[in-house]
């Protein structure tokens, strides 16, 4: 399973550097997450201030 980030981001861009694997991205107009490269650790989710990063269903 990986994490995806959903619509309620606001493009702060915490999560990009605390991912281990660099699965975080810059979108348009929300970051994205690779989801062959995401290992599930949940760097992501600790860090964002809207709980935008989630476990994929």
């Amino acid at each position: 399973m990986s994490y995806k980030i959903n619509d309620t981001c606001i493009a702060c861009g915490a999560c990009e550097p605390e991912c281990p694997t660099e699965a975080i991205s810059e979108g348009d107009p929300i970051y994205v997450i690779d989801a062959e490269k995401c290992i599930d650790c949940g760097a992501c989710a600790d860090v964002c201030p809207t709980d935008s990063c989630v476990p994929e269903d």
